[in-house]
């Protein structure tokens, strides 16, 4: 909910937003009927106009919050750490260090806000004349990337 206020939203706008989601529950309807009703501990409703605004608010903050320190990577004059396409992000750096770091911090960061990285979906790919692998450790499991 602090993320709601630092946005702008107002206490009666995020009182409605925490009902909807902290107070939700799912039936699964079967061939023999419906299933107890359980509870839902996080996340965002699917299907939910408002998930996706959401979900961007809270990636934005945590991606501000773990990268703000990094940003050697320029693209027309611009400083650019970090690519999001809907619950992707690509991660930008120069050297295998750096990247490792920011992986790293947006490991650590997202733990705080409840989020996790799943290493078996993460992948990492160079882009460069030099024929080197890359070799990033998220969560304990190495990763190669092939030379692009």
């Amino acid at each position: 909910m602090q993320i709601l206020k630092g946005n702008g939203i107002n206490c009666r706008e995020s009182s409605l937003i925490s009902n909807l989601y902290m107070v939700q529950s799912v039936r699964v309807l079967l061939n023999r009927g419906e299933t107890r009703s359980v509870k839902i501990g996080r996340g965002v409703r699917q299907g939910c106009c408002l998930s996706p605004v959401l979900f961007n608010l809270y990636s934005e903050c945590l991606t501000k919050k773990a990268l703000e320190w990094f940003g050697d990577f320029k693209i027309g004059g611009h400083i650019i750490h970090i690519v999001k396409y809907a619950d992707d992000l690509l991660l930008l750096a120069k050297e295998e260090n750096v990247l490792q770091k920011m992986t790293d911090k947006l490991i650590e960061i997202g733990r705080c806000y409840g989020i996790e990285m799943n290493p078996e979906k993460t992948k990492v790919m160079r882009i460069s004349r030099q024929p080197f692998p890359v070799k990033i450790m998220t969560e304990k499991k190495r990763k190669e990337c092939g030379i692009f």
